[in-house]
């Protein structure tokens, strides 16, 4: 992004107050001197008609003096600040505000035609040559008896109109330079609530693409921005925590496969240059298969785990009878418990206890979590596998009397490789991914496993499974 926003935002903002005086300067000016102009005129022309109609009148039917209507006018003229004059139909000035009353030295408006006005009622310009600048003017007829006697004629110079124009102008300049100036809220707004937050979230994008996913940053918002910082935020600590997993993953499975590898490759040097007497072969023979079937089991449960973690899995669900299940799994372990002494507890709800779900995947859930308990139950205690119908699902439990699991490893049970330190003197070989082969068996079908453990006294696994249509048969 490279401030690229940010510019172009505040380029958006300088160009829309440019504009914004242009059109002011241009548009707004000359509309608002039309305006005051066409104002004016009617304003003047109103009182130019009112005094045709009356003085002017008066003065052509002989009812009032040409001093009397002169006074009227000066006083009109200082009250509009416009000259006014009564001209005949051939241009003579009769009477002008401006100046004093003179019979004999009477002035003529050359070249006057008394249709000047036919198109409009007010005009801009010299008046036929009579000022040396621009005035407004505006003229009324005085009629007698149906025929024009003369005009009224009224000036008043652009000069005072423009500089109130300007007047009014002024206070739109300054209008729009406050509401311009205003506006830099909007910008700080955007800097603080957008800009800012944004180049947080592409300074943490850089960070993660260049491999640094313990990035930390926060951006303080509730809208779609905080939204999204807090959406990638987790996303980098997911995958952070993927590549910790996988390091973790590829630490364990190195250190799992060099231990009985270098067993081997120990014991079959030592056979090959003489340093173990043929005679001691068999023995060290019986190590080496026993590392050998140990690598296989360990490679066997990471290509398990690997499918079970799989995207669209298929599980070929059946109805099947737990109950079943469970006896034929428990009569594996028989000569392992014979061997230290070990009773199995069957406690089961009725003959048969049908279940919908992958059988064989079930059964190995079943072994994993005998095989645990036996391994890790003391001698002469006793192991419960009971089944319980409730709500509508299968309650499985397999509990043990064995050393149990502190409570600060409960949750790290379920870890790929994962053994607590009490396990780990009685786990000779395994692999530590059978619980982690189990949960996802589980979560596979929808359904949930739980663990309730006192450390040296025995832990309880307890998953469920949804029942079978066929109990109802």
């Amino acid at each position: 992004m490279k401030n690229t926003l940010y510019l172009k935002f505040l380029l958006a903002y300088l160009i829309f107050g440019f504009f914004g005086f242009v059109v002011v300067a241009t548009f707004a000016s000359s509309m608002t001197e039309d305006m005051m102009r066409r104002n004016k005129a009617e304003s003047l022309y109103k009182v130019a008609t009112l005094v045709a109609d009356t003085y002017a009148t008066d003065l052509y039917t002989s009812n009032t003096s040409l001093d009397t209507v002169k006074n009227e006018i000066d006083m009109l003229d200082l009250y509009l600040t416009s000259t006014i004059w009564i001209i005949s139909p051939s241009g003579s000035i009769i009477l002008d505000s401006s100046t004093p009353y003179d019979v004999e030295n009477q002035v003529t408006v050359e070249n006057f035609d008394p249709v000047w006005n036919s198109d409009t009622f007010y005009t801009i310009g010299t008046f036929f040559d009579s000022f040396e600048e621009d005035v407004l003017s505006v003229s009324a007829p005085i009629i007698v008896n149906y025929k024009v006697q003369g005009y009224v004629v009224i000036h008043t110079t652009i000069q005072e109109l423009d500089n109130f124009t300007n007047q009014i102008l002024n206070i739109s300049y300054i209008t729009l330079v406050i509401l311009f100036l205003l506006s830099l809220i909007i910008l700080i707004f955007f800097t603080n609530l957008v800009y800012r937050p944004l180049r947080k979230i592409t300074k943490a994008t850089e960070e993660y693409a260049a491999g640094n996913l313990h990035y930390q940053f926060q951006v303080d918002s509730a809208d779609e921005i905080g939204y999204l910082a807090a959406s990638l935020s987790y996303m980098a600590s997911e995958l952070a925590r993927g590549e910790d997993d996988q390091k973790k993953l590829v630490a364990n499975v190195s250190h799992d496969f060099r231990s009985p590898l270098t067993s081997i490759k120990g014991y079959s040097e030592a056979m090959l240059d003489g340093t173990i007497p043929p005679e001691m072969h068999e023995k060290y023979l019986t190590i080496v298969q026993n590392e050998s079937d140990r690598l296989i089991k360990l490679t066997n449960s990471l290509l398990t785990l690997n499918n079970l973690n799989t995207d669209g899995m298929i599980l070929d669900k059946t109805d099947f009878d737990v109950n079943e299940i469970i006896r034929k799994t428990a009569a594996t372990f028989e000569g392992a418990c014979r061997q230290k002494k070990i009773s199995l507890q069957l406690l089961l709800t009725g003959e048969t206890l049908y279940a919908n779900a992958d059988v064989t995947k079930i059964q190995q859930v079943l072994y994993n979590l005998l095989d645990n308990a036996i391994k890790f139950s003391h001698k002469d205690s006793v192991i419960k596998i009971e089944s319980i119908e409730k709500h509508n699902k299968i309650l499985i439990s397999v509990k043990d009397q064995g050393i149990g699991i502190p409570k600060e490893s409960i949750r790290q049970i379920w870890d790929r490789f994962y053994k607590t330190d009490l396990s780990r003197g009685k786990d000779k070989k395994g692999t530590g991914l059978g619980l982690s082969i189990t949960r996802e068996i589980i979560r596979a079908h929808g359904e949930n496993i739980n663990v309730i453990s006192t450390e040296g006294e025995g832990s309880e696994f307890i998953f469920t499974l949804p029942l079978s249509d066929k109990n109802e048969d």
